[in-house]
C-alpha cells in the first residue's frame, strides 16, 4: 500500500464518526429581534389609527417570546392574550381564526392548555418559504380586527421579508 492510500484509509477512519452523524444537526430560520419588533410596532401604529389600544406579542418558531409590546392605554391583560394567540399559529401552523374554525370540535379542550387560547387574532410570518413565527394582537373589539392590524403589518413588511435570508 503507497504512502497516498494509507493516509486516506488513516483519514477515512478518524472522519467515519463525524461522516456517520453528519445529519445530527439543523440548521433553521428564525426572527430577529429587529424584525420582531418592526412587526408589533407595525401592529400597534396600525390598530391605533383604527382608535384601538392593542398589545402585539411575537413569538419565535418554537413559541418564544421574541417581543411583546403593549400600547400606552391597552390593558395589562391583552399581552397575555396576545402571546396566547400566537402560540395557537405554532401549535397549528395557521392562522389562529382558520385553526378556531376548523377544531370547533375540540376547542375547549385546546383553551384549557396552558399557554394558548384558540381565538382570532394572530398569523403565521413567514420569509423564503420558511415559517419563522407568529404574531399575536389583543385589544380590538373582535379579533377579526386584531388580525387586519397584524395582517396590515405583515404587508408592510412584506418586501423586507419576501427578500431576508
Amino acid at each position: 500500500m503507497n504512502t497516498l492510500s494509507r493516509t486516506l484509509s488513516l483519514f477515512s477512519i478518524l472522519c467515519a464518526p463525524y461522516i456517520l452523524h453528519a445529519g445530527d444537526s439543523l440548521t433553521v430560520k428564525t426572527i430577529s429581534l429587529d424584525l420582531a419588533n418592526d412587526i408589533a410596532i407595525e401592529s400597534i401604529r396600525t390598530c391605533r389609527k383604527m382608535g384601538y389600544q392593542v398589545s402585539a406579542v411575537v413569538v419565535d418558531r418554537n413559541g418564544l417570546v421574541q417581543t411583546a409590546l403593549r400600547d400606552d392605554l391597552a390593558s395589562r391583560f391583552t399581552l397575555q392574550i396576545a402571546e396566547e394567540k400566537a402560540n395557537s399559529v405554532i401549535l397549528s401552523g395557521s392562522n389562529s381564526g382558520e385553526f378556531r374554525r376548523s377544531r370547533a370540535d375540540i376547542r375547549p379542550e385546546l383553551n384549557h392548555m396552558d399557554g394558548i387560547i384558540i381565538m382570532q387574532g394572530a398569523l403565521p410570518i413567514e420569509i423564503a418559504g420558511s415559517r419563522i413565527g407568529a404574531i399575536g394582537v389583543s385589544g380590538a373589539p373582535g379579533g377579526d380586527k386584531d388580525e387586519a392590524c397584524a395582517q396590515q403589518a405583515l404587508d408592510k413588511l412584506s418586501e423586507r421579508m419576501e427578500f431576508a435570508e
